[in-house]
């Protein structure tokens, strides 16, 4: 056997032989989990087998992410910016974390809106290796079994879709896979929760649009969506499933379900599991928190505005409670909060009496028809005489020059906000709002816009309300304060927080949302103010409270620095001392 001093000359050699570490190397090379590359120490190749599998150089993760964002200024496609990102997320996850937090401004468009839209829309012809867990209608009855197929255990937070409305863009069945793929990164990104504890899901009825029906490269299920009794069984029991393995207060957030089903699952479930469905309500505290930053511009309160909205979804129907929740804690009552919102859909204007149909979500915003005939958004842009206007509808350009120079004529700071996604289905330009109105608009986009210059010199930094500014830092609470339940406050206290964030100077420079570069800094700020919400409010389950709430949620932030894989190395050698003979 191996002499003393020899053990204490070459304890690399010992060990490797004696516990046959060179067997684990490779898997951990290969791993997207694991891997660092050409990161390895020289001690962790010899040990690991990977010596002479890697060029000799030994590199930092700057000089990886140097080589990372090097490579991507050499493409100008957007979908191939998104191919190439997502790549390195297969092949090595700290540094793709690390790459994204340190460029998020740049990066963001391109793993979220607007690239991902166009991700969905070839998502099985990029198609590379699969991201989460697949449920289809036929697997009813089993979910359970498949949930048990997914290697982590230690599951918080879900994202799950059945790809009925993505985003503007429609019906993508599981081509919508992408969307909480993409949600997942924003988890990790903008509030540091583990990436292994995220699962995105999509749930497979079917779809009907028949381009992928028709496409041989679809990856689901070739029939109509199952719109039957089968589909909310199954809903049903994804979510018991779900709950019965990772636990009660697991986070499940709905996103882009179709109208209908968005509203009746989240009424159905809200108070029953910790859920919530973003479209509904991470859009509207965005939206609401970009109106209490425009309140500051202009020195008006919520209850003294009148909004138009152009759309009446799921978004604006979301967006539209959140005002009135916030408006009701002013002393207005709800009837009345609700009698400043008017909506406009694709058969024209809500109003009472109309021919075509409105449904029970929309019915607190159908009011008695003005006296003048409206026939299109300008009309009721000229009758109402809205002080915001506000466009959710996936419809395209359809706040004209001629409803921007309305809105700048009825108002001197007029409030417009373009949420639709992707950037084509913007309802106006930053162009557009900025110039016509001479600069005087308070302006927010779903989707990036270039800063905009006007004539005069001056300078705009358009608003992007990005639901990235709400859904994370709410996550990152709810998690670590162990919610059960998340009611409409939630999102309210969110949106407070978020608003409170922008600073005067940013005001000034046509800014309503904090820079992205300091999402991080921002989800932490609107985590702990959600936090106390909770704990005042009994909601919290994990005790003892944190003091300095901040100070905990940065401490509980998963990390995108590189992990030694020697310690656990030197755990085996008392029992290699117990090895056989070399």
């Amino acid at each position: 056997m191996m002499s003393r001093l020899n053990l204490a000359v070459r304890p690399w050699v010992y060990i490797c032989r004696s516990v046959h570490t060179k067997e684990i190397g490779k898997p951990l090379m290969l791993s997207p989990r694991t891997n660092k590359g050409m990161a390895f120490t020289l001690q962790e190749r010899q040990i690991l087998g990977l010596h002479g599998l890697l060029p000799p150089k030994i590199e930092t993760q700057e000089i990886q992410a140097m080589r990372f964002k090097q490579n991507l200024k050499k493409i100008g496609d957007p979908l191939t910016k998104y191919v190439y990102v997502m790549g390195i997320q297969e092949r090595n996850e700290k540094l793709f974390y690390r790459v994204l937090l340190d460029n998020i401004e740049e990066l963001l468009p391109i793993v979220y809106t607007p690239t991902v839209g166009l991700a969905c829309l070839q998502y099985g012809h990029i198609f590379r290796r699969p991201k989460g867990v697949f449920i289809s209608i036929m697997d009813k009855g089993h979910v359970r079994s498949i949930l048990d197929n997914w290697p982590d255990t230690n599951v918080k937070a879900v994202v799950v879709t059945d790809g009925e409305r993505i985003l503007g863009l429609g019906d993508l069945g599981v081509y919508g896979m992408g969307i909480p793929v993409g949600k997942m990164c924003l988890y990790t990104t903008c509030a540091g929760i583990d990436p292994h504890s995220c699962l995105p899901v999509c749930i497979d009825v079917g779809t009907d649009n028949e381009m992928l029906l028709k496409d041989p490269f679809y990856m689901g299920l070739y029939q109509k969506r199952d719109r039957s009794q089968h589909y909310d069984e199954l809903i049903d029991e994804f979510m018991e499933a779900i709950v019965n393995k990772y636990g009660r207060n697991t986070l499940i957030q709905f996103e882009d379900f179709g109208n209908q089903n968005a509203f009746r699952f989240l009424r159905k479930y809200q108070n029953k599991y910790c859920t919530f469905n973003d479209d509904i309500q991470g859009t509207a505290a965005v939206a609401l928190a970009g109106l209490l930053s425009a309140q500051r511009v202009i020195n008006k309160p919520l209850g003294d505005h009148k909004f138009l909205f152009l759309g009446a979804g799921e978004a604006a129907l979301g967006i539209a409670d959140l005002i009135v929740l916030a408006m009701k804690e002013t002393g207005i009552s709800e009837e009345e909060a609700q009698k400043k919102i008017w909506m406009f859909d694709k058969y024209g204007l809500l109003y009472q009496g109309r021919s075509e149909p409105t449904d029970k979500h929309q019915q607190p915003y159908v009011h008695t028809a003005p006296d003048q005939k409206i026939e299109t958004f300008l009309d009721a842009v000229n009758t109402l005489q809205p002080t915001a206007i506000i466009g959710v509808a996936g419809a395209g350009r359809l706040f004209s020059k001629e409803v921007i120079n309305a809105m700048g004529r009825m108002n001197e700071r007029p409030i417009i906000f373009a949420l639709s996604n992707p950037t084509d289905k913007a309802e106006c330009t930053a162009e557009d709002a900025y110039n016509l109105t001479e600069g005087r608009c308070l302006f927010a986009s779903g989707s990036p816009f270039d800063p905009v210059t006007l004539a005069d010199g001056r300078v705009f930094q358009p608003g992007q309300g990005n639901n990235a500014y709400i859904f994370p830092g709410v996550a990152l609470a709810v998690i670590l304060v162990g919610v059960r339940t998340i009611s409409s406050h939630v999102f309210l206290t969110a949106a407070k927080a978020l608003a409170e964030q922008v600073t005067n100077d940013e005001l000034t420079q046509g800014r309503l949302y904090p820079p992205l570069s300091q999402i991080r800094k921002v989800s932490i700020h609107t985590a702990a103010k959600v936090a106390e919400y909770l704990y005042a409010n009994g909601m919290a389950f994990e005790f003892p409270e944190p003091e300095d709430k901040e100070k905990y949620f940065l401490s509980k932030v998963w990390k995108t620095d590189y992990e030694s894989f020697l310690p656990d190395v030197y755990n085996w050698s008392e029992s290699a001392t117990r090895l056989p003979k070399m």
